[in-house]
């Protein structure tokens, strides 16, 4: 018989990872690059923690953009925080809340569970 698995994304959970943008937005032209960026991490944060709800912090997204439009820096550090959903009449019980890890080097850095 089967075991009792616990279904993906079930618990409250926070990661820091690292994710390459650069080669999410090669071949993009400059006026879609900052758009698709976001785009990339919202898609990156929905596959990694499985929900749909991904939120995207402030800071974040000015990071995101300070260079312009054009100009996305290569790589970029973000703390994925799984949480519950307060909303009574949410779709889902559990949403995503992406913030920026300032870093000075992305040398040697890996996926890092948080402890809150």
């Amino acid at each position: 018989m089967a075991k009792d698995r616990k279904v993906k994304g079930a618990e409250v959970v926070t990661r820091d990872y690292t994710i390459h943008l650069h080669r999410r937005i090669h071949g993009i032209g400059f006026k879609r690059r900052a758009p698709r960026a976001i785009k990339e991490i919202r898609k990156f944060a929905c596959k990694m923690m499985g929900t749909s709800d991904v939120r995207i912090d402030q800071a974040l997204n000015k990071e995101i953009w300070k260079q312009g439009i054009r100009n996305v820096q290569y790589r970029v550090r973000v703390r994925l925080s799984r949480r519950r959903n307060d909303d009574e009449d949410a779709k889902e019980p559990l949403y995503t809340y992406v913030t920026l890890v300032p870093v000075s080097s992305f040398k040697g850095l890996q996926t890092q569970t948080v402890e809150d």
